[in-house]
């Protein structure tokens, strides 16, 4: 593997005194990443530490974990094991044993990432893989962004020292050094789509195509140089990002075809989903330019699809209602599914900040509450002379419907004075005699 290094090199992918996870399941590829990587550690002045995880699908697993930590034993590395529950995700999930398998793996890389216990994680996927991908990616329908296949840096986490590696360099460099891994039998198994294209279409194609394997990488380095560059031609600095939610412009999806096209594959990149197909992307193209407003459309991997007046939401949309009611008063109020409300009496008068209300404190009534939205409710805003059904108000800000059952309402009765970091009422509004003051702040969580 004379190369390796060179390519780490080339792609930045280890800085000095960074702490290099290795995901390694015991087989010949990742047991040769993990001894090389550990093998020349001095060199890149990083520390190299093994994850193997146990995804719960075959009998013999926690025997392929227990080669792993015996390996790091025998070579003094440092692992981390987690045994995890694919069959079970998949089930609940209503996902493939792949889909669930990768993402209690890429679970246990990102808490390691959050917890600092490493830096980054290392792929031991090389260049037959890669073909492989990118292969498998055309068949499923992929434009550039599929056929460029596998980056040798992800996110700035993911680094795939092998990927311009055969097999071939990777099993002399196991004979080497005496390396021993293990087997996974569900290789053989040709009812997933990846071992058909791996143990059937390749060595068919190689038989026939020596160069097969270099030509589709070749094609995948010219797709991405293609799809970075239409890439830079739009932006998506007007795209909102919440915890779980996407929410898209509607007006992008009038731009060309292979615009949208991006674009929606950028949002479903944020998802972390690998197995998005064309047939995906069209029915969400088609749902933002034909469907009413308010209507829903479920996508698989459990993301939905909503159309909200000015925007498309993709993610894991749900109605949240809340009940309860809060007095109102001084001091900081904590409310499920919404955030934080902090009200602050002051004898100060200043310009309301973004994210907060300034009203006038004797303009309260005494009972006035915190709760959400009711039947009846009606509101006045600010600098207007007639009320209107709380209802209309939010369809003329073109709340979403889901929305409006989680924004709280500060209310007397059925009168709403003020609608949390939206609109106060005019009633409750500073005037010239105003010497008591209430400064209301609003801190949302991204939901």
């Amino acid at each position: 593997m004379d190369g390796v290094l060179d390519y780490i090199k080339k792609y930045n992918m280890i800085k000095p005194n960074e702490i290099i996870g290795v995901a390694c399941s015991g087989g010949r590829d990742s047991i040769a990443l993990l001894h090389y990587l550990n093998s020349i550690k001095g060199e890149l002045d990083c520390e190299v530490v093994a994850v193997t995880v146990d995804h719960g699908i075959r009998k013999n697993s926690a025997l392929d974990v227990d080669f792993v930590m015996q390996f790091c034993k025998d070579h003094k590395i440092r692992a981390y094991k987690f045994k995890g529950e694919a069959l079970k995700v998949a089930k609940e999930e209503k996902l493939t044993v792949e889909q669930a398998a990768r993402k209690v793996r890429y679970g246990v890389f990102e808490t390691l990432i959050k917890k600092g216990l490493v830096d980054k994680i290392a792929l031991a996927h090389h260049l037959y893989d890669q073909a492989e991908t990118v292969l498998l990616n055309i068949i499923r329908g992929a434009g550039l962004a599929g056929a460029r296949g596998m980056e040798p840096v992800r996110d700035g986490i993911y680094i795939r020292p092998l990927l311009n590696t055969p097999r071939e360099e990777i099993m002399s460099y196991l004979d080497e050094f005496g390396l021993e891994y293990v087997e996974d039998e569900t290789n053989k198994d040709n009812t997933y789509a990846r071992n058909y294209i791996r143990n059937v279409v390749m060595p068919t194609l190689r038989r026939q195509f020596r160069q097969v394997d270099r030509s589709l990488v070749k094609f995948a380095d010219i797709c991405a140089k293609d799809d970075d560059f239409i890439n830079k031609q739009f932006d998506l600095h007007s795209v909102i990002e919440g915890k779980d939610f996407v929410k898209v412009p509607l007006s992008f999806f009038y731009q060309d075809e292979v615009i949208v096209n991006r674009i929606l594959m950028r949002v479903f990149k944020r998802f972390a989903l690998q197995d998005i197909e064309s047939k995906h992307i069209n029915m969400v193209r088609q749902f933002a330019l034909e469907a009413n407003n308010g209507s829903i459309i479920n996508l698989p991997f459990k993301l939905k699809v909503a159309k909200e007046y000015d925007y498309i939401t993709i993610g894991a949309i749900k109605k949240i209602v809340n009940f309860g009611e809060y007095p109102f008063k001084s001091g900081k109020l904590n409310i499920d599914n919404y955030g934080t409300i902090r009200s602050t009496a002051s004898k100060v008068k200043t310009e309301p900040k973004p994210h907060q209300h300034i009203v006038d404190a004797a303009a309260i009534p005494d009972n006035a509450i915190w709760r959400f939205r009711q039947e009846g409710d009606v509101f006045t805003p600010l600098n207007m002379k007639g009320s209107k059904k709380l209802k209309d108000y939010f369809i003329d800000k073109k709340i979403p419907q889901r929305m409006r059952d989680t924004i709280p309402v500060l209310a007397s009765g059925n009168n709403i004075l003020a609608i949390a970091d939206v609109e106060i009422a005019d009633s409750i509004k500073v005037t010239d005699s105003t010497t008591q003051f209430y400064k209301i702040n609003y801190e949302k969580d991204l939901i």
